[in-house]
C-alpha cells in the first residue's frame, strides 16, 4: 500500500499513520533506503530534520530520529523552522534527505512528515515507492521486519546533532533573495506568523531590511497554530494593517510556505493576485497555475501574451511543469508560490519578498500591483466525509455535475477534486454570475454530502 499522499504522511497524532511505532518504523525504513543507494562510495548518510511549533513534533522528531540512526544515518536537528528552509538547508549540508514534520495549514491535532531529496525538492515517486516498500515489511510482515532489524550492529548506527545556527543560516538565504541594492525603510509591514514555523525568522528578516514590523501571533504554544489565525484565516490580519496604517500585510500558514497578502486597502491579495503582480513586473514567457486558478488570470496573462499553464493541484505538481515548460513563476491560489530563481519550493518569505521588491522598485502600493486583475466570483466549499469515496464513480453525482456544466456553459467552471490529505471533496464553482456561482456550489455541496456522507 502507499502510506503517502500528495505532500507526505499526514494525518491526526495518535491515530495510524501518525503514531510514534510507525513514525519509528518510517525513519528505519527511510534510513535503509538511503543507505542502500549509498553504499560504499561515500561517508555515511545523513538527514536534515525541522518542525513546526506543533506540541506532537517533539514526539515525531524523536522517533523519526532513533530510527533514521538505527538504519545507520546521521541526523542534524534544525528545530522548529519553515518548511523551506528545510529545503534550501538540506542542500547547504550536502544532505542525502530532508526530513519536514509539519501538518502545514491544518490544526494542531493534525501532524505529518514530508521529505526533501538532496536537491531541495520533494522526493520522487521511485523514492516514495522504495519507502513504501520498505514500510510494509516493517510494519506487516513480521519476519520481515525481523530480518532488518537483525542487521543493526551497535558500531553502525547514525550519531545525531543539534544545528545551532540554522535559524540565522535560513535568515540570511531569505535576505539574499531581496535585491543588495534595495531596502524596506519605507514600508510599515504587519506580519502575521500564523503561531507556526515561521513565529522568528519572518519578522527578523523584514526587520533587517530597513522594515517596521508589526508581529502578530508570533507567540506559539504547541497548540495555537493557524488557530484562526494565519494565511487561512487573514481576518485578523486585514484588522490590523488598517488599524496600523501599514502599507501591507503578509500571513503564513503554519509551515511557512504559503502566503497571503493584504494591501494598504485591507483588500486581500491571494496567490492568483501575488501571481499576477510578479508577472506584470518580470514579462516572463510564462507562468503556472493550477486547476484552482481564477480564469480571470488566465485570461489577464493571455491579454499580455504571457502563456499560462494549469497544472494538477499541489505544489510538487506546479514545480513539474515548470521545469518541463522552462519556467520560473508559477503557484496557487493557496498562497504556494515558486520562484525558481530563488528557490527550489514554496517559500511564503522569500514570495513575500519578491512582492516587496517590486513594490519598492515601481514605487507603488500593492493594490496598484493588482490593479487590472479583477477575479470572477468563486465558491469552494469543503465537503468533509465519514471516509473518502471518489464522487465520479457515483452516477447519481455525475449527473448532477454534468447539469450543472451544462448551467455553466459559457459563464464558468466546475471543478470537484478530492482532497490528498484528509476525507474532503472540494466542490468549486467559477462564474461571473455571483449568484448562480453560490447556489451551485452549495446544491452540488449538498447533494455530495447526502449521497456519500
Amino acid at each position: 500500500m502507499s502510506y503517502f499522499g500528495t505532500d507526505g504522511i499526514r494525518g491526526e497524532f495518535g491515530v495510524f499513520p501518525i503514531t510514534p511505532d510507525f513514525l519509528l518504523r518510517l525513519g528505519f525504513g527511510a534510513g535503509r533506503v538511503l543507505v542502500s543507494q549509498v553504499g560504499k562510495s561515500k561517508k555515511r548518510p545523513s538527514v536534515v530534520i525541522g518542525k513546526d511549533t506543533r506540541l506532537s513534533g517533539y514526539v515525531i522528531e524523536a522517533a523519526l530520529q532513533a530510527g533514521f540512526n538505527a538504519a545507520g544515518v546521521d541526523v542534524y536537528l534544525l528545530g522548529p523552522l519553515p518548511t523551506p528552509a528545510i529545503a534550501h538547508l538540506v542542500k547547504s549540508f550536502h544532505a542525502d534527505m530532508g526530513a519536514v514534520i509539519s501538518a502545514s495549514h491544518n490544526p494542531y491535532h493534525d501532524n505529518g512528515v514530508k521529505f526533501f531529496s538532496h536537491e531541495g525538492k520533494k522526493i520522487s515517486d521511485e523514492l516514495q515507492e522504495l519507502i513504501n516498500v520498505e514500510l510494509d515489511a516493517l510494519v506487516g510482515n513480521t519476519d520481515a521486519r525481523l530480518s532488518r532489524l537483525a542487521g543493526i550492529k551497535a558500531d553502525s548506527i547514525g550519531k545525531s546533532y543539534r544545528v545551532e545556527d540554522a535559524k540565522g543560516r535560513y535568515i540570511e538565504y531569505c535576505k539574499g533573495s531581496f535585491p543588495y541594492h534595495l531596502n524596506l525603510n519605507t514600508l510599515k509591514i504587519v506580519v502575521d506568523c500564523a503561531n507556526g514555523a515561521g513565529y522568528s525568522v519572518a519578522p527578523r528578516v523584514l526587520r533587517e531590511l530597513g522594515a517596521e514590523v508589526i508581529a502578530i501571533h508570533n507567540t506559539p504554544d504547541g497548540i495555537n497554530i493557524n488557530d484562526n489565525c494565519g494565511s487561512t484565516h487573514p481576518e485578523a490580519l486585514q484588522q490590523a494593517v488598517l488599524v496600523h496604517g501599514a502599507h501591507v500585510g503578509i500571513a503564513l500558514d503554519g509551515d511557512g510556505d504559503r502566503i497571503i497578502m493584504v494591501d494598504e486597502k485591507g483588500d486581500i491579495v491571494d496567490g492568483d493576485a501575488i501571481l499576477y503582480a510578479l508577472a506584470n513586473h518580470h514579462q516572463p514567457a510564462g507562468i503556472v497555475g493550477t486547476l484552482m486558478s481564477n480564469v480571470a488570470l488566465e485570461l489577464a496573462m493571455r491579454e499580455r501574451g504571457i502563456e499560462f499553464h494549469r497544472a494538477k493541484v499541489g505544489d510538487r505538481y506546479v514545480m513539474q511543469d515548470l521545469e518541463a515548460h522552462g519556467l520560473s513563476i508559477g503557484g496557487e491560489p493557496s498562497g504556494h508560490i515558486l520562484y525558481l530563481d530563488k528557490s527550489r519550493t514554496g517559500d511564503a518569505i522569500v514570495a513575500g519578498l519578491q512582492v516587496l521588491m517590486c513594490m519598492v522598485e515601481q514605487g507603488v502600493a500593492l493594490s496598484e500591483l493588482t490593479k487590472g486583475y479583477t477575479p470572477y466570483p468563486q465558491t469552494l466549499i469543503n465537503v468533509r466525509l465519514s471516509k473518502m469515496s471518489d464522487p465520479y464513480e457515483n452516477d447519481e453525482l455525475v449527473k448532477v455535475f454534468a447539469d450543472a456544466e451544462a448551467k455553466l456553459s459559457g459563464k464558468g467552471r466546475l471543478l470537484i477534486r478530492k482532497s490528498g490529505t484528509e476525507p474532503v471533496i472540494r466542490v468549486m464553482v467559477e462564474c461571473q454570475d455571483e449568484a448562480l456561482c453560490q447556489s451551485l456550489a452549495k446544491d452540488i455541496a449538498q447533494k455530495v454530502q447526502a449521497v456519500l456522507g
